[in-house]
């Protein structure tokens, strides 16, 4: 079954390991997500996002993931604002 809350952590979530440690998921370059299709994906969540987040980008797909990305730049955006 479909977790469309992986398409959130796609855009949240930080690479913990590795020449892009740091860089969000979905900005990792396809290189380096076929690298890891070759050798192998991790086990686990980060797996499954890096596994999704590869076959978005082959399937020229990532278009999918501007719209939540706008809506998260405005959610930080507003809870800067409310900080203040």
């Amino acid at each position: 079954m479909w977790d469309r809350n992986i398409l959130l952590q796609l855009i949240r979530m930080e690479m913990p390991f590795g020449k892009y440690k740091g860089r969000l998921i979905c900005d990792l370059p396809v290189s380096y997500l076929e690298w890891f299709k070759q050798k192998g994906f991790p086990k686990g969540n980060l797996g499954v996002l890096l596994s999704t987040m590869h076959e978005i980008k082959i399937n020229g797909l990532t278009y999918l993931l501007e719209p939540l990305k706008e809506l998260e730049k405005m959610n930080d955006e507003n809870n800067s604002n409310t900080k203040d």
